[in-house]
């Protein structure tokens, strides 16, 4: 599956029913998970006839779309079956109980409840929310696609406005020519990554960049008056500098994990808990804004797409290890150059990522083998060394149109 955006045109009172659409969707997910809460042991097919009750009770919930009624359904039981998986596998710590949500920002139509023009620029929604006609602004070119490979249709609200994604059913398989050369990563915080060829890249801090303009936006929002049109628009402008970090953020993991896939056949990674590491409260702010999830996650697609070898090893020791004679010298954070009795010195970084592609050259008769997920919708993933990230398969590409 492939996600395509376009930024939806249409006038204030159409925006004002997408929101009244969006409100209803959550209403329905709210109230099935209150009727889980409220009757433990329900499945899904229960909850699907709730949400018919729902509409034969409420007519604003009759007059949105019927799949996107259900598609609500499926995203409450999506969390409730979450939780069960959790505690199933006795996982440590909150094992995330459903909970209401207060400001959800989307609804999801299926095959109906929406119509396009027959030049792809124009979306008409066909439900009793009367959002009618929305222009779409984009550079992806719809009349590639069949109507059939679009799966789903969503709307989404955010800072600077409404968007629409389409998620189409489409092979995303690039053939190319291998290249001969492996690859490790090691991330830090000083740079973004080290190679195992000695090449760094800087780390961006698109975050600490835009603190000090997030901090004037927050101290706006603080001076307004609690419910007022004024607090509003301070708040907009604050989610605006937030979702431009986000954004900045994203494009930078999406960039240079496609430029390593394309150069090399085989991409070895540390498996970090990223959950974990934020536990430290002095390095959390950094490592959130350094984005090492985003960038793994993008290593994986990609290596996917271009038929190439991707591995996440245990990072175990990599830092402490000599990648010459396989020593461990033992170091703080703090020391940034290794330095073995063997008379081998290196930087700290490129040391780790020496060891990291070994690792993964090690064990690589296993990544060669590709197996598929039964909940990824026939997408294909790679096999992981050592602990494997939790949603490491992602079965939706949301590329940007300048990749």
């Amino acid at each position: 599956m492939i996600v395509l955006e376009f930024k939806a045109q249409g006038k204030a009172t159409q925006y004002t029913a997408i929101d009244e659409a969006i409100q209803t969707a959550q209403f329905v997910r709210n109230k099935c998970i209150r009727y889980w809460m409220d009757n433990r042991g329900v499945g899904q097919k229960e909850l699907y006839r709730y949400n018919t009750a729902l509409r034969a009770e409420y007519a604003f919930v009759k007059d949105l779309n019927s799949h996107a009624c259900q598609t609500s359904v499926e995203r409450a039981y999506s969390a409730i079956a979450r939780f069960y998986d959790n505690c199933k596998k006795a996982m440590a710590g909150k094992k995330g109980y459903p909970k209401f949500k207060k400001n959800y920002r989307s609804v999801e139509y299926k095959t109906s409840g929406w119509k396009l023009s027959e030049t792809r620029k124009q979306i008409t929604f066909t439900d009793k929310k009367e959002i009618g006609k929305l222009k779409l602004k984009g550079t992806w070119d719809l009349n590639f696609y069949q109507l059939d490979q679009i799966k789903r249709v969503r709307l989404i609200r955010r800072a600077d406005g409404y968007y629409v994604q389409f998620l189409i059913s489409a092979d995303t398989k690039v053939e190319t020519q291998p290249t001969g050369k492996t690859i490790g990563l090691d991330v830090g915080l000083k740079e973004f990554y080290t190679d195992s060829n000695g090449h760094s890249e800087p780390s961006p801090w698109f975050y600490r960049i835009g603190e000090k303009r997030m901090k004037f936006r927050q101290r706006r929002v603080s001076r307004k008056k609690k419910g007022s049109a004024n607090r509003k628009k301070a708040i907009n402008r604050l989610g605006r500098v937030h979702l431009k970090i986000s954004r900045q953020r994203e494009e930078h993991a999406k960039r240079l994990a496609r430029c390593v896939v394309q150069s090399n056949d085989l991409v070895a990674y540390e498996d970090l808990r990223i959950k974990n590491l934020v536990k430290n409260h002095c390095l959390a702010k950094s490592i959130n804004d350094a984005g090492w999830y985003q960038f793994r996650k993008w290593l994986e697609y990609f290596g996917r797409k271009f038929g190439k070898i991707t591995v996440a090893v245990n990072p175990a020791y990599t830092s402490q290890e000599c990648s010459s004679c396989g020593a461990v010298v033992k170091k703080s954070l703090s020391v940034r150059t290794h330095v073995c009795e063997c008379g081998f010195v290196l930087d700290r970084d490129w040391n780790a990522a020496i060891n990291i592609l070994k690792l993964a050259l090690s064990t690589v008769g296993h990544t060669g083998t590709w197996v598929l997920d039964p909940n990824a919708s026939g997408d294909l993933t790679s096999t992981l060394i050592g602990a494997v990230l939790s949603g490491q398969v992602e079965s939706l590409s949301e590329e940007s149109p300048r990749l």
